[in-house]
């Protein structure tokens, strides 16, 4: 008979004896898991299936009042958390009394952290992935160990809860039905003219991560190739004490990040309206000139911003070259 490895529920109930089964009525918990069953495919077949699971838990962004109760429970039964950052983590389980022994895992041990972690796995034993804030995968470390672990015929069990794209979406007050999530932009380079320029073509509401010291130039290159008519919302510290969420043009956004009236501290989300006019959806009209991209200079410029970065942050969201726009005022 095909055995199936045991349904993600509820932790097991605490105290109650190793080897005694749930409760009625109830699945286990997060609990160790010795060996392999064989689950059964559509067509009849069967694999191997690990019957350890990988909790992917998400965490506060902010707020650690946040934290749902099924994330505590799980939590608080696994044997082991992998942590983004070990510090912040303890700050949470310091909060709601939680003692789980933890490790670090993030980008710069993900090759040897991600070894050890599905050994781990592969030996039975449950595991919980967390991130400083939010949820695993969402522009966080993550993805690699999951897909190994899925690879492996592993359970992935993912365990909601707060995230700052949610939040920012109903936050911002001009989100569409239709969104999409670019998470962080390449910082420069052809690989940044490229998704500024796919965004601008997306008449879709477009939510983008950014940090504090790049928000002045993220916003002016999404000004430059987006329109600076085009509504936009800045969402900074959600969910803190010092939250707050300035909506307005991304023209008027760019100068405003410039001369200060935005604070660039704490996390910030981007929000790009949807792409529309009196005739409903429409993807506003790239700066594809050379005279267009020279204008456009020129209205940065008289927003307070010096005349070579204004040439830079056109050029990038263009393509045109920098020189040609550096000397917008000088003979066209």
């Amino acid at each position: 008979m095909t055995r199936r490895p045991a349904e993600p529920g509820r932790p097991a109930e605490p105290g109650r004896p190793a080897g005694t089964g749930p409760p009625a009525g109830r699945s286990p918990g997060p609990r160790a898991a010795a060996d392999a069953v064989d689950e059964a495919r559509p067509d009849g077949s069967a694999r191997a299936t690990r019957t350890a699971r990988l909790f992917v838990v998400a965490t506060p962004i902010g707020n650690l009042s946040d934290v749902t109760l099924r994330a505590l429970e799980v939590l608080g039964a696994v044997p082991l958390v992998a942590a983004e950052d070990t510090r912040l983590t303890r700050r949470l389980f310091a909060r709601h009394g939680l003692t789980t022994r933890m490790v670090s895992y993030h980008a710069r041990n993900a090759a040897v952290r991600g070894a050890e972690l599905l050994e781990h796995l592969g030996g039975g034993a449950d595991l919980a992935l967390v991130t400083d804030a939010g949820t695993p995968l969402v522009s966080d470390p993550g993805g690699e160990l999951v897909a190994a672990w899925a690879a492996e015929g592993g359970t992935v069990v993912p365990i909601p809860g707060p995230s700052a794209v949610l939040a920012a979406i109903v936050a911002s007050g001009i989100a569409g039905p239709r969104w999409a999530f670019e998470g962080f932009l390449p910082r420069s380079g052809r690989e940044r003219r490229t998704r500024l320029a796919r965004l601008a073509a997306d008449p879709r509401t477009t939510l983008v991560f950014e940090a504090p010291s790049r928000l002045a130039a993220t916003l002016a290159d999404l000004a430059a190739a987006c329109g600076p008519d085009r509504p936009a919302a800045v969402c900074r510290e959600l969910t803190k004490l010092h939250e707050e969420t300035t909506r307005g043009l991304l023209g008027a956004l760019a100068a405003a990040a410039v001369d200060g009236s935005i604070l660039a501290r704490g996390e910030m989300v981007v929000v790009v309206g949807d792409a529309v006019d009196a005739h409903g959806p429409a993807p506003a009209a790239p700066v594809d000139t050379l005279a267009a991209a020279r204008t456009e200079v020129e209205r940065l410029v008289a927003s307070g911003i010096a005349r070579g970065e204004a040439a830079r942050r056109v050029a990038t969201a263009t393509g045109i070259g920098r020189r040609n726009l550096y000397g917008a005022d000088r003979g066209r």
